[in-house]
């Protein structure tokens, strides 16, 4: 369980350096003053929207990479098959009357 959870961390610090760093990038460029970026060029749009895939995708991490957190959400999903079978049928119109 503790090698899980390691696993789990480091996948989730990973993902956050990943989408978050073209964001803090630009916006070092950004503060150049050599440099004539503004703020209202797509790509900064473009990488802050990537940084907030992280925000979206953190619980999916969880989801599927931390067990605990999988059986308790399969504990979550409230229509399960059940391997019973009825006895009889049941008719849902009347003969007769």
């Amino acid at each position: 369980m503790q090698t899980s959870l390691i696993k789990t961390m480091i996948y989730v610090c990973a993902f956050f350096a990943v989408t978050w760093a073209p964001s803090n990038i630009y916006y070092i460029l950004m503060n150049n003053t050599k440099l004539n970026l503004t703020l209202h060029t797509n790509s900064f749009y473009v990488t802050l929207a990537v940084g907030y895939l992280y925000i979206c995708a953190n619980p999916l991490i969880y989801a599927t990479k931390f067990d605990p957190v999988k059986h308790v959400l399969l504990r979550l999903i409230p229509c399960k098959k059940t391997q019973e079978q009825p006895d009889e049928s049941v008719n849902s119109f009347r003969t007769g009357n």
